[in-house]
């Protein structure tokens, strides 16, 4: 069985991702690790030349910015990186720049791709998230925050990226996948909080034309994490390849006394999903078989 990762990455430092922490995940499951390295205004080249790992392949791809509507520039950009993979790969393991594969399920995860392999029906493996919030101390707990993603693929050449890279599908049509006992760690949300102030600003040019971020520049800059509207202490273990990270910036953070106010129908919703697990009205970009 043969494995190839795959990622992008620009502005790496700028925008203080864990892309170091991120491929360092990927490694253990992969014979090659294909990282698509965009037009930077850092160091960004170098950081990831400074892993020293002879499973990274490293391209270079100039971001096309024009490609302004739905983040439709990181689906670009990813199906760069994974048509870059090698063509005898069984599987394409993807990551992106602000996740980290949790090394406590690293079993199950290459029992999975074993077990999968041959099953042709199988186009995708789903995984369990935790999305963090504010620091390494807090994880999300909001209807706003996906539970599970494919994030790794068959290596077909009719699977793409999906609207703003966060799934994939199969000629349009959902990819039909199995779930295994796994978990990514989304640290998206984890930045000083002048750096997330930058790089949702910024981002926004990814979404919006110059005039919608003109319109909206008030409310850019004042950018706080009293946004969510509800955060729970962590109480596991960060993965192995993230732990210098969190003991190094992990600064002062406490959850916002006054949060987003939940309406009646949300209190209603999220009363359901804690008494039965089950989320209505959730969005599922796959088919689970």
């Amino acid at each position: 069985m043969f494995v190839s990762g795959f990622t992008l990455v620009r502005n790496a430092i700028k925008y203080d991702y864990p892309i170091v922490a991120a491929i360092n995940s990927l490694l253990p499951y992969c014979n090659e690790v294909v990282v698509l390295v965009g037009n930077s205004e850092d160091e960004t080249l170098n950081l990831i030349k400074g892993i020293g790992s002879d499973k990274i392949k490293i391209y270079h791809s100039v971001w096309d910015d024009t490609l302004r509507e739905g983040g439709n520039v990181l689906a670009v950009e990813t199906d760069k990186a994974r048509m870059l993979v090698n063509p005898k790969a069984d599987w394409c393991f993807y990551i992106q720049a602000d996740e980290v594969v949790n090394d406590a399920h690293k079993d199950s995860i290459l029992e999975a791709m074993q077990k999968y392999a041959a099953d042709k029906t199988v186009e995708g493996l789903l995984f369990r998230y935790q999305h963090f919030f504010g620091n390494f101390n807090y994880v999300a707990n909001s209807r706003g925050f996906y539970r599970k993603e494919i994030r790794i693929i068959r290596n077909l050449p009719d699977i793409n990226s999906y609207k703003d890279a966060q799934g994939f599908r199969r000629n349009g049509n959902k990819l039909k996948v199995k779930e295994i006992d796994a978990e990514i760690f989304h640290y998206g949300w984890v930045r000083h909080p002048q750096i997330m102030k930058k790089k949702i600003k910024d981002f926004h040019q990814l979404w919006h034309t110059d005039e919608w971020i003109a319109s909206q520049e008030k409310a850019i800059n004042d950018f706080d994490y009293s946004e969510i509207d509800a955060i729970v202490p962590f109480k596991g273990k960060h993965p192995t390849s993230i732990l210098s990270r969190v003991e190094e910036k992990n600064w002062n953070f406490h959850p916002p006394k006054h949060m987003r106010a939940k309406g009646i129908k949300d209190k209603f919703l999220c009363w359901v999903e804690k008494k039965t697990g089950y989320r209505i009205g959730e969005y599922k970009n796959y088919i689970i078989i």
